[in-house]
């Protein structure tokens, strides 16, 4: 059997963030990855202000740089059918004043280079986590299975779940969950951008539809909201179908629709928002996805992985070093980051239920009056400011332990 101090189950933002800090510490680290490499197409890509402050912090600002990315400093939230408020994120407060659009496989391999440098940060690659092993009731490991089928067993003194929205890990334990209904699924694809068009990123509000797009500098990366469950109903309908309504709700989108040739090209995300009533058992922290699914609304869900990852490494790196963790230890993981995932959780929730459902369900009223937000945006445009902070720096944003800091 093999051994490690903590055995982190998932290499995503949060899996690798939280190996790289505990690493920095000098925790022995073990992160698993079922895939082998961090290709893959329509996660999230998103980096807002607070995890680039941290960034800096960590000493990674000069290699981040050297990541292809483009930087959204403007945003356009759609409040009603014919109305936007525009967010300037220029005049956000700290150094970062935009949200950076990266290949999350790019991000996660700088990440993965920067914790290789440390002695005690191990990867494993092609290795998935299959089931938890237990002793007395508390968890003493994980077991895995390999790409090549080898299997075996990990011991560790705390398993961390950042497996995702459909963990297997608290799934194994049974963890209870609250979910909320949420009003759709949504479509990922692109097309290309050409001079002209819109930039940053933006909305469009229809009868039956929303779509949001972001400026990926060559292209569009499109989220077109359906119904939540009407995939196969879209995909029924046919591509022309599809096509006709992008350019109902977004007319100068015609020009290019005939580059989607097949409806295999739009990826759908299975939107789920959920969370965790207790996030940790006895030798298991779940955090990120694996604790709190998040709506793809506002795009935070990445950022929010991310603070959780930072606040458990600052937590929790001293008793794992002493071989002296408890569950007290991580019930002040989930105290530390819980209220700023409840208020995000809670604003996505306003708006699902304020503009998203009403869009999809048709019951939208197209010729309603301008929205009083939106109107007093108009009046007041540093209000502005308050969705601009809230998307792009986030409740209770995390810095840096200094036992990281470079």
């Amino acid at each position: 059997m093999e051994r490690t101090t903590c055995c982190v189950v998932g290499g995503g933002p949060a899996g690798m963030m939280l190996g790289l800090l505990l690493a920095r510490a000098g925790v022995d680290v073990t992160v698993l990855e079922k895939h082998g490499d961090f290709l893959r197409d329509f996660r999230g890509d998103t980096v807002h202000a607070s995890t680039l402050r941290l960034l800096d912090e960590l000493g990674l600002a000069e290699k981040f740089a050297k990541v292809p990315h483009q930087l959204l400093t403007k945003m356009a939230l759609p409040l009603g059918p014919r109305d936007n408020v525009a967010v300037d994120l220029t005049a956000l407060p700290g150094p970062h004043k935009h949200i950076a659009m990266v290949p999350q496989w790019d991000f996660l391999d700088m990440l993965a280079d920067a914790a290789a440098q440390e002695p005690t940060f191990h990867l494993r690659m092609n290795t998935e986590a299959t089931g938890l092993t237990m002793r007395d009731g508390r968890v003493t490991g994980i077991t895995y299975r390999t790409r090549d089928g080898e299997t075996g067993e990990i011991a560790a003194d705390l398993t961390v779940a950042c497996d995702g929205r459909r963990s297997i890990l608290r799934s194994a334990l049974g963890l209870g969950i609250h979910s909320w209904r949420v009003p759709m699924d949504c479509w990922w694809l692109r097309v290309p951008r050409h001079e002209g068009d819109p930039s940053g990123a933006g909305g469009v509000i229809g009868r039956k539809r929303m779509l949001v797009y972001l400026d990926r500098g060559d292209y569009f990366q499109l989220a077109f909201l359906i119904e939540k469950g009407s995939d196969a109903r879209w995909r029924e309908a046919g591509l022309q179908s599809f096509r006709d309504s992008l350019v109902d709700i977004a007319p100068w989108l015609a020009d290019r629709v005939d580059t989607i040739e097949s409806l295999d090209e739009a990826k759908l995300l299975d939107v789920k928002l959920d969370r965790l009533t207790k996030w940790y058992s006895d030798g298991l922290l779940c955090i990120g996805d694996a604790a709190h699914a998040m709506s793809p609304v506002g795009g935070v869900g990445i950022n929010l992985a991310v603070q959780d990852a930072v606040a458990a490494a600052r937590i929790l790196a001293a008793p794992l070093r002493r071989g002296t963790v408890t569950t007290e230890d991580l019930a002040k993981v989930q105290r530390r980051r819980g209220p700023a995932t409840s208020v995000t959780q809670g604003l996505q929730r306003l708006m699902h239920a304020n503009a998203v459902a009403p869009a999809l369900s048709g019951k939208l009223d197209l010729n309603q009056r301008t929205p009083l937000a939106l109107r007093l945006a108009q009046r007041f445009p540093k209000l502005t400011l308050i969705p601009g902070y809230l998307i792009a720096i986030g409740f209770r944003p995390e810095h840096a332990p200094e036992f990281a800091q470079r």
